[in-house]
């Protein structure tokens, strides 16, 4: 047997260089480069076999680990899952940093490696620098929380142990029913142990990345409950996009004539234009989509995790006679709503769907419903992106105890700006272009978009909600634009979000990697405050306001900030916008930009876009001195009957 000594840190670069994929025949090198931010746990081991022979490894510098793990994730999300990069930094905070990250990489489904360094496995010099010593267990380090937020986690104690683990971690990170963030600890002292590894460890790998077919029986039970329903719905998951089935699935809706509704994930799997297509659907769904699912008898849900805002806390779906259709590859999602189970990739699996419907000669019972239904919605939306506020009034559309007067004439007064949310969206949508992409992920801008965004290419919808985490935003939109470069790339961020973390936009800078931060500056958490204000509250703790001095509390005047001088410090191009002639003038000088870009938009708070026929369920008070919110209490109760139970 040959071998090659190497330290385990060299070792692994090399393993990591050698890995490809191959999906339908087509085969592509599986991790393009690494992240980093060293420190003392990893900068004389990962840092010093990445300076040595990286191989083809791309090594790019990050400014904080949440962030450049983000940026990860953006890049491996958009490119459906088929490359992706690692992400190292020191044991301790650093580690920590990248907890957050990795929870949301496991939330969406989408593969990222950690390699975060770690304690001492000798334990010589212990207690180590930024170790956290617990006294009934010492083998306990920072690295043991990412275990929660992990499908494979591992800690390399020995250098010899690296072979087996890195093998399991490709195992996890190229399946599609078990995918999510891999997290590979690794001690600083073994990172530079020298270890005789066999050859046949580093030779090219390729991991097939195979459709999984669904046996003959699963779709015999799932054509034969088809078969007795008038009134079904498709429900297009983010399983669509990452199995390419999108082509299938419209085929497969226009044959039987079944609309659809979108998660945030699977929106613009398919444009908005398509006739089927109902939008959003769920909590922060549309209006066509929620109407049309109130009365339907069957829903098909493809490639959908179904969480609680896709099926309105398990409310959405009224007709007592509904029952459902899973098609998804991990058995997992196949199994909720009590459904009929088809455990398949979703291309494979609409293929035989379709197939086995056309022998019996499926047909639903539709006639005017689903054009009436995007009628409607078409007209709700055009309503809505119209909406401006002249001083002489507004709709409320979240509560009416507000004296939402007040707040938009402080606020005026210290921006010079009235734009609302939905105005500002509209604007947006018409001038961006069917190549552009939009990246989001927390806050109200995420129910706004996928309520009323229409998306004119495909592909170009890119909302991280499986976690909803705020500051992926700006990072993960580093990301994308790696992996779509001659594609425009535009960030949609409310302030709070932005303030939490944005810090690969220097990054952006630094790579020469243009991408478009649109930030929606309301000097509010805005989506949070409308929560409180529709379940009975006053605004507390959300807006972004002085500490009065008489009161002491968080209630004195609003807190202005300038985020285009903040970018602007960065070396970003940026924007003030106050009106709408200068928003359009900003977003076509952005476009001739070359660096990367900041429009900072002051908009009225409390003007995103309602919601329709939706409702979720949240922790409200039993009981409570305010009247309102004992209504809403007795409202919860209702609904809650409403719904299923699992």
């Amino acid at each position: 047997m040959k071998t090659i000594r190497m330290t385990m840190a060299q070792a692994l670069i090399k393993f990591l260089d050698n890995q490809y994929v191959e999906v339908d025949g087509v085969e592509l090198k599986f991790v393009k480069g690494i992240f980093t931010i060293f420190g003392h746990g990893n900068v004389l081991g990962i840092g010093q076999a990445l300076e040595q022979d990286p191989g083809e490894l791309i090594v790019h510098q990050g400014r904080n680990e949440q962030g450049m793990a983000h940026a990860a994730m953006g890049f491996t999300k958009q490119l459906n899952r088929k490359q992706i990069y690692a992400c190292t930094s020191s044991v301790g905070p650093g580690a920590a940093n990248m907890i957050t990250a990795a929870a949301t990489a496991s939330a969406n489904r989408i593969p990222v490696l950690f390699l975060p360094g770690d304690t001492y496995a000798t334990r010589q010099p212990d207690p180590v620098l930024q170790q956290i010593e617990q006294y009934h267990d010492l083998t306990i380090s920072t690295n043991d929380a990412f275990k929660a937020v992990s499908k494979y986690w591992d800690r390399i104690s020995r250098p010899e142990q690296l072979m087996t683990a890195c093998i399991n971690a490709m195992r996890v990170l190229t399946d599609p029913a078990d995918t999510g963030a891999v997290t590979l600890a690794l001690p600083q002292d073994v990172q530079g142990e020298a270890y005789d590894y066999p050859d046949y460890f580093f030779k090219k790998r390729v991991h097939r990345i195979e459709r999984r077919p669904a046996t003959a029986e699963m779709i015999q039970d799932a054509v034969k409950l088809i078969s007795k329903k008038k009134k079904p719905m498709l429900i297009c998951g983010g399983g669509v996009r990452y199995s390419e089935a999108a082509d299938i699935f419209k085929k497969f809706a226009e044959k039987f004539n079944i609309p659809f509704g979108e998660t945030q994930a699977g929106k613009s799997a398919i444009v908005w234009s398509h006739e089927l297509n109902l939008g959003g659907i769920g909590e922060t769904g549309s209006l066509a989509a929620n109407t049309i699912a109130k009365e339907v008898d069957l829903v098909i849900g493809v490639g959908t995790r179904y969480t609680d805002f896709t099926t309105s806390s398990k409310w959405l779906f009224q007709n007592p006679e509904v029952e459902f259709v899973n098609i998804n590859v991990a058995e997992f999602d196949a199994y909720k709503l009590d459904a009929v189970k088809v455990v398949a990739d979703a291309k494979v699996a609409l293929t035989s769907l379709y197939d086995g419907l056309e022998k019996v000669e499926y047909k639903t019972g539709y006639i005017n419903e689903i054009k009436e239904a995007r009628e409607a919605y078409i007209a709700e939306i055009d309503r809505v992106y119209a909406v401006e506020y002249t001083g002489e009034g507004f709709v409320p559309e979240i509560a009416d105890h507000i004296d939402r007067e007040a707040v938009f004439g402080e606020f005026q007064e210290l921006t010079g700006s009235c734009l609302t949310q939905s105005r500002v969206l509209g604007v947006l949508n018409e001038m961006l272009s069917e190549s552009d992409i939009i990246v989001g992920a927390s806050g109200s801008l995420p129910g706004d978009l996928q309520r009323a965004w229409r998306p004119k290419g495909e592909n170009t919808y890119h909302m991280e909600y499986g976690y909803s985490c705020m500051g992926y935003e700006v990072n993960a939109s580093l990301g994308v634009k790696m992996a779509e470069p001659d594609k425009e790339v535009y960030t949609f961020v409310g302030d709070g979000s932005y303030m939490m973390l944005h810090s690969e936009l220097p990054t952006s800078i630094q790579e020469r990697q243009k991408i478009n931060v649109i930030l929606l500056d309301n000097m509010t958490f805005g989506c949070i405050n409308n929560l409180q204000l529709e379940h009975g509250m006053d605004s507390f703790g959300t807006e972004f306001r002085f500490r009065d001095e008489a009161t002491g509390k968080l209630t004195g005047g609003f807190v202005p900030i300038d985020f285009a001088m903040n970018a602007a410090s960065y070396g970003c191009k940026t924007y003030t916008v106050k009106t709408i002639e200068e928003l359009k003038a900003a977003i076509i000088d952005s476009k001739k930009q070359t660096v990367s870009t900041l429009i900072d938009i002051k908009v009225l708070p409390k003007t995103m876009i309602h919601k329709y026929n939706s409702w979720w369920r949240v922790g409200v008070a039993e009981v409570s001195e305010s009247e309102r919110i004992q209504g809403v209490y007795k409202n919860l109760r209702k609904n809650i009957d409403k719904a299923r139970h699992y």
